[in-house]
């Protein structure tokens, strides 16, 4: 039976994988070792008898790593960068499966989603290939949303505006924008019930405190709540005025379609302060001027979890949000049309899980393939 070691477990893609595979009894085809790099000793966490390590065993053990057929971490880029290349120098010659973006552009690594580039994740596995990376997780959403305008051939380019989540940051995200919440309704709860006070002044009075140090800004160096921040990513990393996050995208589409000529895609990134789900509106030209109705039957056909919907205002509103499609793997496609200028240009809204589809989903899948 394979022995299969999980790091960073614990975190919100981690957690997400840890149910999704509970939820498939994934855990009863392997040996599982929890690792950590932090808890050493504790009591692991229980899915199945007989089948597991009741131990957490140390993630920077590398006897015991190089004793495991497949590593899978979400532990993230900083822990990959230290035990990636050692394991590798070492000799260790199984597979590696990884959420994290460092290694996504190695030429030994296969960047998986495998309802869009399964030819290509079945070239790299009989090529040799031992190195397995989740992708962006706005990349991923939008190859799952539109992969069949895309292995068709049909997109010319793309512009991407996204519109991505606090938990797209991690936990803590979701806990600074909890915390704003609760600091800011804590300033205005009299004022609310007091209709002396118009909703200017109330408004005067929140803009008035988010300029404050009160407020608690750490993920995102600004206020999210009541705010969009048109700028995810590093500062100081800055792709001709691309951010980081702006410049992955027409990097990591190519990469996964494994394109002989370049798509070109253009993003602007923004945080919103919804909690989870990321969502996008993209612009496209098509290679080709089609019907509309053969645009969403492609859409639609292309994978099991794409739902096209219509575009009308009360199906938008309940199907096209990211509170529609939390916690699911859902892919909503919608307010679908073609632009006023010109017959190959179409205009697309889509939202996903991204902590599903965006993260941790691709993960589970190859690892599944993989035993």
């Amino acid at each position: 039976m394979k022995r299969i070691g999980f790091v960073g477990w614990r975190g919100m893609v981690g957690s997400v994988l840890m149910n999704r595979m509970k939820q498939e009894h994934d855990f009863s085809f392997f040996y599982s070792i929890f690792l950590s790099t932090s808890q050493i000793g504790k009591v692991a966490p229980y899915f199945i008898k007989n089948k597991q390590d009741l131990v957490l065993q140390s993630a920077w053990d590398m006897e015991l790593l190089s004793s495991l057929d497949i590593i899978v971490t979400c532990q993230g880029s900083e822990y990959t960068n230290v035990i990636y290349p050692q394991l590798r120098k070492n000799g260790w010659s199984g597979y590696w499966i990884d959420s994290a973006s460092c290694l996504r552009m190695n030429q030994n690594a296969v960047i998986i989603l495998d309802p869009v580039n399964q030819t290509v994740i079945d070239q790299g596995i009989n090529n040799g290939v031992k190195t397995f990376v989740g992708g962006n997780c706005t990349v991923s959403l939008m190859l799952m949303a539109l992969g069949g305008l895309f292995v068709n051939d049909l997109v010319e380019w793309a512009s991407v505006s996204t519109y991505q989540a606090a938990s797209g940051y991690g936990a803590r995200a979701i806990r600074e924008l909890l915390i704003q919440m609760g600091q800011v309704y804590n300033i205005i709860s009299d004022s609310l019930n007091d209709f002396s006070v118009t909703v200017l002044d109330i408004e005067a009075i929140i803009s008035k405190f988010s300029k404050t140090n009160a407020m608690l800004v750490d993920c995102f160096k600004k206020p999210l709540i009541g705010n969009i921040l048109p700028w995810i990513g590093e500062e100081d990393i800055v792709y001709e005025g691309q951010t980081q996050e702006e410049w992955k995208g027409q990097l990591e589409t190519n990469k996964i379609l494994n394109t002989t000529r370049i798509i070109p895609i253009d993003s602007v990134c923004v945080r919103v302060c919804s909690l989870r789900c990321h969502s996008q509106a993209l612009f496209i030209k098509l290679k080709k001027n089609l019907p509309l109705i053969e645009i969403e039957n492609l859409i639609q056909s292309h994978n099991e979890w794409v739902d096209v919907v219509p575009n009308q205002c009360d199906q938008s509103l309940d199907k096209l949000t990211p509170l529609s499609v939390s916690g699911t793997l859902r892919i909503a496609v919608g307010r679908l049309r073609k632009m006023n200028i010109g017959n190959k240009f179409v205009t697309v809204f889509t939202v996903g899980d991204q902590l599903l589809w965006g993260a941790a989903e691709p993960i589970r899948r190859m690892l599944m393939k993989l035993l």
